[in-house]
């Protein structure tokens, strides 16, 4: 009567995560490595004892990462908390992170049995994360834009709307300039579930933006051919060029959530038909 199967043990994997992750439980690492089994991890591949084997490898080795790191994720507490409440529920699933990083393990653990996948601009950094966690999916991508021509760039999108930049579309063939038609061809196979925006930069006026970004999750998320919806989190809508596009292309309609401080918010979008041109209802 005791026992739990493993499927209903793996839907508590990320509010096991989530409660490991912040209050650091010390003493529950102490428990789990007495006696010395493990005194320090330094790959993915580290082995594991028998006695451990309950808990997945890979969810082990990111509680021990969060727990003995000075860095800082960059989502505060609470925005980190918006997203595990819908991975709770949806993981395992297919996971698109825009954004390569310290908070990069979490992510990838908390969808422990899906597929998640890193989008980076910088190679030298996808070298040094991968480097640390070889099991990593990332790949490097040119966006080709610059945070200076948000302007001119929305002001084309509209208008190209009922052409080129429209809301449903394959994006890997599209000439629209805001699409992202250069990601390697099978992520384009790939019915996303959960996309999480927090890359490129776009804190200065030649950082490539979130431009490319912001359009290409909202025309993914619409141009989905199986059920379901897509959940989209954005993170740093206290700028300007974040705010403006999210309100473009992902729309205030679609808008379920936003943490505290109103840095990061939650979108959920359902597929619509070819024929919409529209990406929201009251343009």
């Amino acid at each position: 009567m005791a026992t739990l199967r493993m499927i209903d043990f793996r839907h508590q994997i990320p509010r096991l995560l989530a409660s490991c992750f912040f209050l650091a439980s010390i003493s529950f690492l102490f428990l789990v490595f007495k006696g010395g089994l493990v005194s320090q991890v330094t790959s993915m591949d580290r082995m594991f004892p028998d006695s451990f084997k309950s808990l997945p490898s890979e969810v082990a080795l990111a509680l021990v990462h969060y727990v003995v790191s000075n860095i800082t994720p960059q989502q505060s507490r609470e925005e980190i908390m918006l997203s595990v409440n819908v991975l709770a529920k949806r993981a395992p699933c297919n996971f698109l992170v825009f954004g390569l990083g310290h908070d990069s393990l979490m992510w990838k653990s908390l969808n422990y049995g899906g597929r998640t996948v890193f989008l980076e601009e910088s190679d030298d950094w996808i070298k040094q994360i991968v480097s640390k966690h070889p099991n990593f999916e990332a790949y490097l991508v040119d966006y080709k834009t610059m945070l200076k021509q948000s302007d001119q760039l929305l002001e084309y999108s509209r208008s190209k709307r009922s052409n080129i930049c429209r809301p449903v579309q394959k994006l890997q063939r599209s000439k629209c300039d805001l699409a992202l038609n250069n990601l390697p061809k099978t992520l384009y196979n790939v019915e996303w579930d959960v996309i999480m925006i927090d890359a490129p930069r776009g804190y200065f006026p030649e950082a490539p933006g979130r431009m490319k970004a912001i359009f290409s999750a909202g025309v993914l998320a619409r141009s989905r051919k199986g059920n379901g919806t897509t959940d989209i989190y954005l993170h740093d809508v206290d700028r300007p060029v974040e705010r403006i596009y999210a309100e473009e292309f992902l729309c205030r309609e679609n808008l379920v959530a936003e943490a505290p401080g109103r840095r990061l918010w939650h979108f959920n979008i359902a597929p619509t038909s070819e024929q919409d041109l529209h990406f929201c209802k009251k343009h």
